[in-house]
């Protein structure tokens, strides 16, 4: 019996304005295949768009895999290896109260359920070809 798909995804989320319009964007690679998404609102955060990539994703694998994803956004990673047992813990609330983006991290919590997944810090727009290639999917996914 084989083991689990290996796949690496990219994210990055963008906004102009912070609350304001923003984009997502995520590449899934597996063996020599890829997988552009992307997608935007009208209102959000810098912060949601990157919770949305690392989201939207994990549930575009129609099967569980072992991940290695690459973020640039320090917020999303730590969130989900530091912060998030204790979020839950606390019934979904930080230490000093409610806790911002909450809807997401609940259903990022959902999705990471399925896979076995190694995070990974990336510096954003410091060169690396596929961080910068879901920067400008996210861009482009801002609405006008």
């Amino acid at each position: 019996m084989a083991g689990k798909p290996e796949v690496t995804i990219y994210t990055d989320g963008a906004c102009t304005g912070n609350p304001g319009p923003g984009g997502w964007g995520a590449l899934l690679r597996y063996g020599v295949h890829e997988k552009a998404i992307s997608g935007g609102e009208v209102d959000t955060t810098n912060n949601r768009m990157e919770l949305r990539a690392a989201l939207e994703a994990l549930r575009a694998l129609e099967e569980p895999c072992r991940v290695t994803l690459f973020t640039d956004s320090r917020y999303l990673k730590q969130g989900i290896t530091e912060w998030l047992p204790n979020w839950k813990r606390r019934n979904w609330r930080r230490k000093g109260g409610e806790l911002a983006n909450v809807d997401l991290w609940m259903k990022l919590d959902e999705e990471i359920a399925r896979h076995e997944i190694h995070w990974r810090w990336v510096r954003g727009h410091a060169g690396n070809v596929f961080n910068e290639r879901v920067d400008q999917l996210a861009r482009k996914a801002i609405p006008k």
